[in-house]
């Protein structure tokens, strides 16, 4: 999760949404490591969102706000950031969350966009999606060998 934190500084007072939480990655550790950009973590499966706000409690994170939802349903809320682990095809992603984002650089390195953490051939995912999407291999910052075919995806948001 902080291989994103890594390619990209996110500016205090950004807003990010993590798509498909599951167990609150990548958002938590994101949360942890910029205290001062709020996390919004969403998931369709409720016993799933207990965990996360129970973690986000116990660590006494306050910029972490975690709800039951799909993404798609997320109505008059705007976001700099997308962020998501192996939750959906690439072109599903961007499809779900692209209404929500507003263009603009809320980080040193990136203009504001969809980030994901992906593994595998990626190369047909991305081809499929239509999107111009650069790719960053995980295994370049973390040099273990769980981390050869991990990969950060970003979408900017134009």
């Amino acid at each position: 999760s902080l291989a994103i934190a890594v390619l990209c500084n996110f500016h205090p007072g950004a807003r990010v949404i993590d798509i498909g939480t599951g167990g609150g990655f990548p958002g938590i550790p994101l949360a942890i490591f910029f205290p001062d950009v709020e996390f919004l973590l969403v998931d369709s499966i409720g016993k799933k969102i207990k965990v996360v706000n129970a973690v986000a409690e116990g660590v006494g994170l306050k910029n972490v706000t975690a709800i039951h939802s799909r993404v798609e349903d997320i109505k008059n809320r705007k976001f700099d950031f997308a962020v998501s682990r192996a939750v959906a095809p690439l072109g599903d992603l961007w499809r779900w969350v692209s209404p929500a984002l507003v263009p603009g650089k809320k980080s040193d390195e990136l203009h504001n966009g969809l980030i994901c953490l992906k593994g595998g051939d990626l190369q047909k995912e991305i081809k499929e999606s239509g999107l111009k999407a650069e790719a960053w291999s995980v295994h370049d910052i973390f040099e273990e060998p769980f981390f050869e075919e991990k990969y950060v995806i970003y979408v900017p948001k134009q």
